[in-house]
């Protein structure tokens, strides 16, 4: 593998998996459009393990809070609003890592959601703060997450999507997506853990493994740090433009190849 593949799509994967804009359907489309060769399972996992490490960086703090108030509902609330997505994915995920891997509907996934998105941002009332978040608001943003499995859909995406429906403000729907990217993506780090540990990392890319993790946990913190800061006085209309504009260059592409 080379380094600077590596290098690019563990900022990609940092990027991409904590802004609004699909990490899966990025990972599938990028290597598709320079022709780079399927880099497996594992380096994906490699990959996730490198954003797990930038939310724990980023919200330990937050995390620890949680858990001393465990009494408290919040908790509870986020790993209910995981449940429908773990369950899916446990499930599914193999079918829908090979059925939907398409350029074709990675393309329209990524249109579809921006169009969603763009409801959401004009039509939502974005009044409420994390602290209002109820048990129906929970089970709905918890519901569409599970429609991350389709590439392109975008977990970040359709969880904040999903937020600004239920009333939430901007900053408030990219939070509590956040907090419930850690649960979901510790418990999908730990199943296909099996996969590492049965086919192993081949001796020759261990260091492009290493490169891609820490490119993507320095990414996906500060994409994680600059989104919260944007939010706060901006609209999600840059996503929205970039999905559209994005999913209209893959299927340009697609068709004119």
């Amino acid at each position: 593998m080379e380094l600077i593949q590596a290098v690019i799509l563990g900022i990609v994967q940092g990027l991409t998996e904590f802004l609004p804009i699909s990490s899966s359907g990025h990972l599938v489309i990028l290597p598709w459009l320079f022709k780079w060769k399927d880099l497996g399972l594992t380096f994906d996992v490699a990959l996730h393990m490198g954003t797990l490490l930038a939310l724990v960086l980023y919200f330990w703090k937050d995390w620890i809070e949680i858990i001393k108030n465990w009494k408290k509902p919040f908790l509870w609330l986020i790993l209910l609003g995981c449940a429908p997505a773990a369950v899916a994915g446990y499930k599914f995920e193999k079918y829908f890592e090979t059925v939907f891997r398409s350029p074709l509907l990675v393309g329209i996934f990524i249109i579809c959601m921006g169009a969603l998105l763009l409801v959401s941002e004009r039509y939502s009332k974005k009044q409420k703060d994390m602290d209002s978040i109820n048990l129906g608001d929970v089970l709905f943003i918890g519901f569409a997450q599970a429609l991350a499995l389709m590439p392109g859909v975008s977990r970040s995406g359709i969880t904040m999507t999903a937020g600004l429906f239920a009333g939430l403000k901007r900053e408030s729907a990219a939070r509590f997506s956040f907090l419930l990217a850690m649960p979901i993506t510790f418990g999908a780090g730990l199943l296909k853990l099996k996969h590492i540990l049965k086919s192993g990392i081949p001796g020759s890319e261990s260091t492009a493994f290493i490169i891609g993790i820490i490119f993507a946990a320095i990414s996906g913190y500060f994409a994680i740090k600059y989104l919260l800061k944007f939010l706060h006085n901006h609209t999600f209309y840059l996503f929205v433009w970039y999905r559209l504009v994005f999913g209209a260059i893959i299927l340009l592409v697609y068709f004119l190849k």
